[in-house]
């Protein structure tokens, strides 16, 4: 005796639960994604409902593969369209990259299949409909509602927008009579079996318009995945703070400014190109000499760094190179060095200098 009663307040508490996850729904129509924290706690609410729903549905087995269409009493077939809803809802859902909004897609995917294969099931999937969701099962990254022809794409279009208006206005018109029925006010009856009798067809048709929908949708997701494929990372990865970037790029240009400053003087370059001293030791170009290189170091970023700069450590290093400077004094630095043979300019000048001496 209390298992039938727990049966039948099952149905009640599951349509309370569909009609306040409806209400939510609602409330959300016509905004593509959530911006706002009210919206987004509002979708929130709207999408665990659902899922709430879905799990009642599950638990008392509300659908069976058993069953047809014909057999799922009148107040159950709203239930049918539980997939249907999250799954738009879903799509609403604000992300922050090109992954997090890939994952959202999936997830929607996953909840018009199964609307879909559920209704495909009951036989509720009109033939065109029933042989496009075949179509997607083959190549479901590939399906396309339009065909790929142009003409027939164009004619296509024209079609669905005349059914789809067609479905809109039939829908309007059986609510119409379903609300007055349950009002009492249509001839020839009782409300209540008039309203049950108007309630069906107002179902039916709900469901004609979300298979449309769902197949429509999916060829959406699969746009909007190929541009996804496209996008760019963003800079930051998921989880990573603005501090973490920051020291990264600090480090990076550390590690920048130190390549700068290893790279040998003979191969040190002005911001016009070509060496700053010629093989005499004379200047070619301006340049600043600064008094060490963590002195350079410090200047490398600075604004209006326009002159190419060397500490006086390298200055003398690169004259000390040429042999313009002589190190060790006493006896060794009073030795008149011998001349080179290989050089003749040298050797011819040495000789000069040596005449006139």
């Amino acid at each position: 005796m209390e298992q039938d009663q727990t049966q039948d307040q099952q149905p009640q508490s599951l349509a309370d639960c569909y009609r306040e996850a409806e209400v939510s729904r609602l409330a959300l129509e016509g905004s593509f994604e959530a911006q706002s924290p009210e919206k987004r706690d509002a979708l929130s609410t709207a999408i665990a409902a659902y899922r709430a729903c879905l799990a009642r549905i599950s638990a008392a087995s509300v659908f069976s593969p058993n069953e047809t269409l014909e057999d799922v009493r009148t107040d159950y077939l709203p239930f049918l369209l539980t997939e249907h809803h999250l799954a738009g809802l879903l799509q609403k859902q604000p992300t922050t990259g090109p992954r997090a909004r890939a994952a959202v897609l999936d997830e929607s995917r996953a909840c018009y299949e199964r609307f879909l294969h559920l209704l495909d099931g009951y036989e509720a999937l009109g033939q065109s409909q029933a042989r496009l969701l075949h179509e997607y099962d083959g190549a479901p990254r590939m399906f396309s509602t339009l065909p790929s022809d142009p003409a027939r794409r164009r004619d296509t279009k024209i079609a669905a927008f005349r059914r789809e208006k067609d479905l809109r206005a039939k829908l309007e018109a059986l609510k119409s009579r379903s609300r007055r029925a349950r009002q009492g006010e249509d001839e020839g009856g009782d409300g209540d079996d008039v309203a049950e009798e108007y309630a069906r067809p107002v179902y039916m048709t709900q469901l004609e318009m979300a298979a449309d929908e769902a197949l429509q949708a999916l060829e959406s997701i699969n746009r909007e995945e190929e541009v996804l494929a496209q996008a760019p990372e963003p800079l930051m990865s998921t989880g990573t703070t603005v501090e973490e970037d920051e020291r990264r790029r600090r480090a990076q240009e550390d590690a920048d400014g130190a390549s700068r400053l290893d790279r040998p003087l003979r191969r040190l370059q002005s911001a016009m190109g070509g060496p700053l001293l010629n093989k005499a030791g004379k200047p070619l170009q301006p340049f600043t000499i600064v008094g060490s290189r963590d002195e350079l170091a410090k200047g490398v970023f600075r604004p209006g760094h326009n002159l190419p700069t060397m500490s006086i450590d390298e200055y003398l290093e690169e004259e000390r190179r040429r042999g313009g400077i002589i190190e060790g004094g006493g006896e060794a630095s009073g030795r008149i060095p011998e001349p080179d043979e290989d050089d003749e300019e040298k050797a011819d000048a040495a000789t000069y200098k040596a005449h006139r001496g």
